[in-house]
């Protein structure tokens, strides 16, 4: 029993995942880690000790986990409109959503205390690595007009926030289905002990910052 609890927790450390075959003998089966993971291993942690200087691989900062809130003010007319955000929030992320309640009342709202008004889902681990992947990768690029996320949403702890319009720009969602445009938050938490080093982790994992225009004027100013 022991032993298994070990193998458990070393494959969660590794960004892992095990599933029991169908044979039924509960013989355990590694999948493969996520791609960005084996980026994040043997590119960004050399690329982050040179850069500043780390000892040890332990200081190298790292994604803690990526929380995705979606708010649906309009539940509290019609409880159908969360129904529809909490299924759109489970195809995306491949992870049940919990339902999030207000914690007080508001009366300029026609709001209630305990009343649902959205849902979240907090990313660890393999799904967390997955998901960051298929953002940058596929989401993203198909924001219309998409000229980078912007850097001057950290919070001064080195995590970052980002917001997205419209949940059409995940190939999970079906356009010709929906009903609603529904906007969601991002948050990616890192390890960092500031924004400058959650800015370069974030950016070496992929994210794609936007190029300011005065950066872009200064540096060809001094050419």
């Amino acid at each position: 029993m022991a032993k298994e609890k070990t193998q458990k927790k070393k494959t969660v450390e590794t960004g892992t995942t095990e599933n029991k075959t169908k044979s039924g003998k509960g013989a355990a089966e590694k999948a493969a880690p996520p791609r960005l993971f084996i980026h994040y291993k043997s590119n960004v942690i050399p690329e982050l000790m040179k850069r500043f200087g780390y000892k040890s691989i332990m200081e190298v900062p790292r994604l803690e986990k990526i929380s995705i809130n979606i708010g649906v003010g309009d539940a509290t007319q019609d409880p159908k409109l969360l129904d529809v955000a909490v299924h759109e929030l489970e195809a995306i992320t491949g992870q049940k959503p919990a339902i999030t309640k207000a914690k007080k009342a508001i009366s300029n709202f026609k709001l209630r205390e305990d009343v649902p008004i959205g849902c979240r889902v907090t990313l660890r681990r393999a799904r967390m690595y997955e998901f960051l992947d298929r953002f940058v990768s596929v989401a993203l690029p198909r924001v219309r007009d998409f000229k980078g996320v912007s850097d001057k949403s950290f919070d001064g702890h080195g995590n970052y926030t980002v917001g997205v319009k419209e949940q059409i720009i995940f190939p999970e969602i079906n356009v010709d289905k929906i009903t609603r445009i529904n906007g969601m938050d991002i948050t990616f938490v890192t390890t960092s002990k500031n924004d400058i080093e959650a800015y370069e982790l974030l950016k070496e994992l992929g994210v794609p910052f936007v190029k300011r225009q005065e950066v872009v004027q200064s540096q060809s100013d001094s050419k």
